[in-house]
């Protein structure tokens, strides 16, 4: 029975307002004391235009930190980056087992030992009606199909009722590699009734239903007969069915199947260690490719999003490890490409074609099916699981408010909830409770930066206006020492005036210099604050630019 004081909470704290970074908490108890449970620890990329040098975003789990005492367990759904990215960054400041089937805790496994965590952490487990006791909480994995295998749904019961989160899901019965939907199994766990069907929202606007990995086999194999030269594939790395789908069509086209690239030669070999990855065909070394003919080979590659240093970006530069793409050649990309990525796979594209190779990409929908359920998709999963609370999660905002509507229009009850917001779910009807505060942790190099702390604004800046470094050496009676003198980084040389810019910003501070009053050089905040002003505006004169200054002062004595 629960205690009237005991409430029932669903805190998105990354996942839900975005695609990608994917961090939940479930929690049961009295207000401000509740036990937790995490769900996933996800991470996603940066960009060149918002976030430039960072090398992965967090989220931000300051909340979390805070009630370390009061977290039972960590659970990972499934081994995508943007699911289980974070835990080797995290791990020590939550400090609470994690759980996670055989192939997602090997994954796991490997990202805590590369941060120096102690062995033991990961525990595996099996599947439903298998449960891990979280205070009072109860958690079971139920198998769903996915583009990684092993993907795993939670049923989290508490004394307020039983919740349903979905993970990242899409209903295929044939999925090549992993288990198949199995609508039965979703029945048997909705029958006691279901609290909350936390649920994928990623595909609610594509209209048709989902489409099954095995029907994409036969055109990728025709496809790779009727090329004439070598043969590129590239999808993420994590796709195993996928993987498998492009290395047995690649085998039954008579092609060498050559693995390039650090991440898809691990997932290869981990899927294999653990036995969800059989009869994948042998592959030959990058050395053995070399000596293959070309219409014999297919090279499968990283980098179906244009990363810069994958294996399709450095193939698109010229070579790769002795390998050399020429005309005639063909380049599948047998992956949706993620928003905010465009820019990036229309470079390499462009780059490949000036080699003359064909290129060959998802927009007919002929060779790749996405790992997300459609629109009909989602409207089954609430038919079979019939909740009474239906809470949209791992989209952006337009796709969990449609989520909400689509809910509406079936006479279910949603809830729009964001990064942040805090809902009850204990009464009969959805409430936000608190709103938390959320927001993005930054990787720069080895060291964690704020969202806000303006290291990243700063470096935009200077990217944006260029950068002036202002050198003034003053003696011990208060006045400059010879002239200031100026370096620029990122600034034209020449202005308007046709003279050096650094000439013409050191002739303007040397005679404001001349002309300013001793309190003013008596003072290094006043000092500065002058010839910061003076700078930029002889820059915007001369270069129509106001850049970032930094100015230093020298006091002698």
């Amino acid at each position: 029975m629960s205690n009237s004081a005991d409430r029932l909470i669903y805190l998105p704290l990354g996942g839900a307002g975005e695609i990608g970074m994917n961090a939940y908490v479930y929690g049961y108890g009295p207000q401000g004391a509740e036990r937790l449970i995490v769900v996933d620890l996800g991470v996603t990329f940066p960009d060149m235009d918002g976030t430039p040098g960072v090398d992965l975003i967090l989220p931000d789990i300051a909340w979390l930190k805070e009630r370390k005492a009061q977290i039972e367990g960590i659970f990972i759904t499934h081994a995508h980056e943007d699911h289980v990215g974070a835990i080797g960054h995290y791990w020590e400041d939550l400090g609470a087992p994690v759980y996670a089937r055989p192939f997602t805790a090997a994954i796991a496994r490997r990202k805590l030992e590369e941060h120096g965590h102690p062995e033991g952490v990961v525990k595996v487990v099996g599947s439903y009606p298998e449960q891990i006791t979280c205070g009072p909480l109860t958690v079971s994995y139920v198998p769903i199909s996915h583009s990684i295998p092993e993907s795993a749904g939670l049923v989290i019961d508490s004394p307020d009722g039983r919740v349903l989160h979905t993970g990242d899901f899409k209903i295929d019965l044939t999925p090549g590699v992993g288990e198949p939907f199995d609508e039965d199994l979703w029945q048997e766990i909705s029958r006691p009734g279901i609290k909350a069907l936390v649920c994928d929202s990623t595909n609610v606007f594509s209209p048709e239903p989902g489409r099954s990995e095995a029907t994409i086999r036969e055109p990728i194999t025709e496809l790779m007969k009727e090329a004439t030269g070598m043969v590129v594939a590239t999808t993420f790395a994590s796709n195993i069915s996928r993987l498998k789908t492009l290395a047995i069509a690649a085998q039954d086209a008579g092609r060498s199947v050559c693995l390039l690239g650090r991440a898809m030669r691990r997932m290869v070999e981990t899927a294999t260690e653990v036995g969800i990855l059989t009869g994948f065909p042998t592959t030959v070394s990058p050395e053995d490719a070399l000596n293959i003919p070309r219409e014999n080979l297919m090279l499968l590659v990283t980098g179906s999003q244009g990363e810069r240093r994958a294996a399709s970006a450095q193939l698109a530069n010229g070579n790769y490890l002795g390998i050399k793409l020429k005309e005639g050649d063909t380049f599948l990309f047998s992956s949706k490409t993620i928003p905010g990525n465009e820019r990036g796979v229309i470079r390499i594209m462009n780059q490949l074609s000036e080699l003359g190779v064909d290129i060959v990409d998802d927009s007919g929908t002929k060779y790749h099916v996405s790992g997300h359920a459609n629109r009909p998709d989602i409207v089954r999963m609430h038919e079979v699981t019939q909740p009474q609370i239906v809470v949209p999660m791992h989209g952006e905002h337009r796709h969990l408010r449609e989520h909400v509507k689509l809910a509406n229009a079936h006479g279910r009850t949603g809830i729009v909830a964001v990064n942040g917001m805090m809902i009850d779910l204990s009464g009969n009807a959805p409430k936000v409770t608190e709103y938390i505060d959320t927001g993005r942790t930054y990787l720069d190099g080895s060291t964690h930066v704020g969202q806000f702390d303006g290291v990243i604004r700063d470096r935009i800046r200077m990217a944006l206006n260029g950068h002036v470094i202002i050198t003034l050496i003053v003696d011990e009676n208060d006045e400059p020492l010879g002239e200031p003198w100026v370096e620029t980084n990122g600034l034209a040389e020449i202005g308007n005036s046709n003279a050096a810019l650094v000439e013409v910003i050191e002739e303007d501070l040397s005679q404001f210099l001349h002309r300013a009053d001793d309190k003013t050089l008596a003072d290094d905040d006043k000092l500065e604050k002058e010839l910061k002003t003076i700078a930029r505006r002889t820059c915007q004169s001369e270069i129509g630019k106001k850049p970032e200054v930094m100015v230093i002062v020298s006091r002698l004595g």
